[in-house]
């Protein structure tokens, strides 16, 4: 069955009765992952069949619906976060990351450090995902640390609030790329908005707050592999023979698994990555989507130079282009061979099978919202409520994420409610919406999320010190983005 045969099928039941299958499908979502540990990507499903049947679908109607949701959204997403993870996989095998990392720290002062771990961090942060992205920057943060006498949480914090606004906030990440696909949002505007709104999140809960919370919490600098995972899994990619914190001289966890593990002795970089290289890697699908936005905000429509620019900016040309570049300033530039590269690129796909079939699965729970009637409803109840679209996008997120401790699962299923209002809004607003629900997300990450733990056994904090740290910090990011969003609707 097609999409707009299931869109014919819609639910007649009463309002009272898609507000109960809402509550059921979300309540089963949330209880099968926080109380019975069941994959988020199961969760989705059975949590899907449960909403669609109860809220008056037909059986047959709701797994078309689902199927339908699923397919529209890995066709829409699923190939932008693939290229995204490869250009990942490129700059953590070649040693770019490192590269950033080391070519910023080593010029700037000790007071400057943290806003320098800020922006570096934002920096590598926007093709590596936030788990990647700590794995990498954490070592070399507990090295500063002690090589400068810095509070950790003075350097720490900066670095992981650059990485998290950019994961909550910055397309290609997973839950920025849902939210636009979900409300049918432009992306190169989303993108622009995002990275406005992301400097003051990552100025306030970054050094600010770190400079702050380092002389209320007072802690020791951990080893090199810190307290907990001595010896954490390597990013994606290759052999995992990640290069991090070489210039600041001890091997993390990451490099004694690849010296342990690797097979062949050429399979390391002979040659450190260009630094105008690496960036110009990094910032290129941005810069292309970018571009793409100005032009239609500032080009007529037939314009020969905006017809280039969307072409090139289109979200697929711009990362596989990114990805072409990486394979020679990250792969041929660096002593990589054609069979080296390849093995980067490929082993960089395994690692978000997850996350693109709990994306899928989300994007068909997203479908079965809305073509049961309960995205309708919510957007009546809004307009009765006079409830401001951006502000109820950010609070439906707010608590799926307080319940399950996904940011993704937040975004994927806030978006689906919300849905239904993007119809009415102009482009703008709707860019802004899916940068709402995003913030949202990040909100007072807790024990029910894999990043608080993941935080908490790097930095060797308690349960208390890392909620009074990294969650508090979160919940600045998501406040902060809301404001932020809020302020641009004015202007924009």
């Amino acid at each position: 069955m097609s999409l707009l045969a299931a869109e014919e099928t819609i639910a007649t039941g009463s309002d009272g009765q898609l507000v109960i299958a809402a509550v059921l499908g979300i309540a089963v979502v949330v209880a099968l992952i926080t109380w019975l540990k069941v994959h988020p990507f199961l969760a989705l499903i059975l949590g899907s069949l449960l909403l669609g049947v109860v809220g008056g679908l037909a059986f047959t109607d709701t797994i078309a619906s689902f199927q339908a949701g699923v397919g529209s959204t890995v066709g829409n997403v699923g190939v932008l976060i693939a290229l995204g993870a490869m250009i990942g996989g490129m700059l953590a095998e070649s040693g770019g990351a490192d590269r950033i990392v080391n070519a910023f720290v080593d010029r700037v002062s000790a007071r400057r450090l943290p806003w320098t771990m800020a922006g570096v961090a934002a920096l590598i942060g926007i093709p590596l995902f936030f788990e990647v992205g700590v794995v990498l920057l954490v070592p070399i943060v507990l090295l500063v640390a002690r090589r400068t006498q810095l509070p950790v949480l003075a350097v720490g914090i900066p670095a992981l609030a650059g990485l998290s606004v950019l994961h909550g906030l910055v397309p290609p990440h997973p839950g920025p790329l849902v939210a636009i696909d979900a409300l049918d949002a432009d992306l190169g505007r989303t993108l622009l908005f995002g990275l406005i709104a992301a400097i003051p999140c990552v100025i306030i809960a970054g050094p600010v707050f770190g400079s702050w919370i380092s002389r209320r919490l007072d802690l020791p600098v951990p080893g090199p592999a810190g307290n907990g995972p001595a010896d954490p899994e390597p990013p994606a990619g290759g052999s995992g023979s990640v290069r991090t914190g070489t210039d600041l001289g001890e091997p993390t966890g990451s490099e004694q698994r690849a010296t342990a593990t690797a097979t062949v002795a050429d399979g390391r970089p002979t040659r450190r990555p260009a630094l105008g290289a690496t960036i110009l890697t990094v910032l290129l699908p941005v810069l292309l989507m970018l571009l793409r936005a100005i032009g239609e905000l500032t080009l007529d429509e037939g314009n020969a130079l905006r017809s280039v620019l969307d072409v090139a900016g289109a979200p697929m040309i711009a990362l596989l282009a990114g990805v072409v570049l990486a394979m020679f300033t990250l792969g041929t530039a660096v002593g990589f061979g054609r069979q080296r590269i390849s093995d980067t690129l490929g082993g960089s796909l395994p690692a978000i099978a997850g996350i693109l079939l709990i994306v899928a699965a989300g994007g068909g729970f997203k479908q079965v919202l809305v073509d049961a009637g309960v995205g309708d409803l919510v957007g009546e109840a809004a307009q009765d409520w006079n409830l401001n679209a951006l502000v109820l996008g950010w609070l439906v997120a707010v608590g799926i994420r307080l319940a399950t401790g996904s940011a993704t699962v937040a975004t994927i299923t806030a978006a689906g409610i919300v849905a239904p209002l993007a119809s009415g809004l102009d482009g703008n607003t709707v860019a802004l919406l899916a940068l709402a629900v995003g913030a949202g997300s990040l909100f007072f990450s807790h024990v029910n999320d894999a990043g608080f733990w993941l935080v908490k056994e790097y930095f060797g904090m308690t349960v208390g010190q890392t909620i009074k740290s990294w969650s508090v910090m979160e919940t600045l990011i998501s406040v902060v983005g809301l404001l932020a969003v809020l302020g641009l609707s004015v202007v924009v």
